[in-house]
C-alpha cells in the first residue's frame, strides 16, 4: 500500500481529501506539527508528498527546497493560486505536479497514480542504457557522466530515456508530453520547457554538455 503524507492547514480540506485518498486504497498520514513538517515527512517515509503553498511558518516551497536536501520522495503541490507563475515555480522547487484548488476528487486520484506510476515503475527496471559519454541507469533513474553521477527526477528521467531511445531523431514536444503525462488531465506548455531546462542543467553538472539540442518549432534531439 503507498503512504501519502498530506500537508495541508485547511482541516476541513485536509479530512476531506484523506478520506477520498483512503476509499482509493492508500495510506495517508496528516501533518501534526508545521513547524516540523520536514522531519515528520522524513520520519513518515512516504511514496508521496501532497504539499499546499500557503501554510503557517513557512511556505510549501521552503519545504519541499528541505525535503530534497536529503529525499527525491515526489511531491505534488495544492494551491488556489494556480496560475502559470505559481506552476512553473512549484516545478523548480523538486515538485512533481500541481494540482489547484478546489480539488476535484477524480483529478486528485488521477494525478497521484499518475505520480507513483511515474516513479515506481523506474525502479523495477535494473539495467542501464549506455550512451556516449555516459549511461542512465534505469534502476535508480541517475546518470552517470565524465564528471560523475546525479539523480534525475522522474520527469527528467522519463525525458531523458524518451531522447535516448530515439537518439538521432527529433521528439516532438507533443510526444515528450505524452509520454509524461498521458495519465493527466492538464499539463501545462511551459511545465516541459522547466523540466528538459532542469535536465540540462543536471547534465552539464556531469560534463555532459550540449547533449540536447533544441530543434525550433519541432522539438528536441540527441544526437
Amino acid at each position: 500500500m503507498y503512504r501519502i503524507f498530506l500537508v495541508e492547514d485547511d482541516q476541513p480540506l485536509m479530512e476531506a481529501i484523506g478520506q477520498q485518498l483512503e476509499r482509493s486504497g492508500y495510506e495517508v498520514r496528516t501533518v501534526r506539527d508545521f513547524r516540523r513538517v520536514g522531519e515528520e515527512c522524513l520520519a513518515c517515509q512516504p511514496h508521496l508528498v501532497l504539499m499546499d503553498i500557503m501554510l503557517p511558518f513557512r511556505n510549501g516551497y521552503d519545504w519541499t527546497a528541505d525535503i530534497r536536501k536529503s529525499s527525491t520522495v515526489p511531491i505534488v503541490f495544492l494551491s488556489s493560486a494556480s496560475d502559470n507563475l505559481n506552476i512553473v515555480m512549484a516545478i523548480n522547487m523538486g515538485g512533481d505536479d500541481f494540482i489547484a484548488k478546489p480539488v476535484e476528487p477524480m483529478v486528485l486520484t488521477a494525478k497521484i497514480q499518475a505520480v507513483l506510476r511515474r516513479t515506481y515503475e523506474i525502479h523495477e527496471a535494473g539495467d542501464v542504457l549506455p550512451f556516449t559519454g555516459g549511461e542512465l541507469r534505469l534502476g535508480d533513474g541517475s546518470v552517470r557522466g565524465p564528471d560523475g553521477v546525479t539523480e534525475l527526477t522522474r520527469n527528467e528521467f522519463r525525458i531523458l530515456r524518451t531522447l535516448l531511445e530515439n537518439r538521432g531523431s527529433i521528439v516532438s514536444r507533443d510526444a515528450l508530453m505524452l509520454r509524461l503525462w498521458n495519465d493527466d488531465c492538464f499539463v501545462e506548455e511551459n511545465t516541459l520547457t522547466v523540466n528538459v531546462n532542469r535536465l540540462r542543467r543536471k547534465l552539464e553538472g556531469v560534463g555532459l554538455t550540449d547533449m540536447i539540442l533544441t530543434k525550433p518549432g519541432s522539438g528536441y534531439l540527441i544526437s
